[in-house]
């Protein structure tokens, strides 16, 4: 059974950088595709990025585009999240998830069609 486990989570100041990572291990196969998903208090989990293992494609939420990158490390299967100029909005447990599904686009971002979930790390953005 895969199991994720992130990193790299903390306190920052707004404006200021972090890299999350979430390394997998029991895989016997690769992935479709990976993605972060974060929750801030009192509200759902949402979508922030998303990469097909290939690296072909990316994709990200509107509030996240252009501050984060996301990327994945094949041979060290490993999934990163570069997260720069940071906002107190930004504030939530940032979880990792795989799928083996494919998808496309929006389908990218659906969090029921992830089966694999790590246990979450914590970013605090202050202001």
């Amino acid at each position: 059974q895969v199991q994720l486990v992130e990193s790299g989570g903390g306190l920052v100041q707004a404006g200021g950088s972090l890299t999350l990572s979430c390394a997998a291990s029991g895989r016997t196969s690769s992935p479709y595709a990976m993605g972060w998903f974060r929750q801030a208090p009192g509200k759902e989990r949402e979508f922030v990025a998303a990469i097909k293992w290939s690296g072909v494609s990316t994709y990200y939420a509107g509030s996240v585009k252009g501050r984060f990158t996301i990327s994945r490390d094949y041979a060290k299967d490993t999934l990163y999240l570069q997260m720069n100029s940071l906002k107190p909005e930004d504030t939530a447990v940032y979880y990792c998830a795989g799928r083996s599904r494919g998808c496309s686009g929006y389908g990218c971002q659906i969090e029921a069609e992830y089966a694999s979930w790590g246990q979450g790390t914590q970013v605090t953005v202050s202001s």
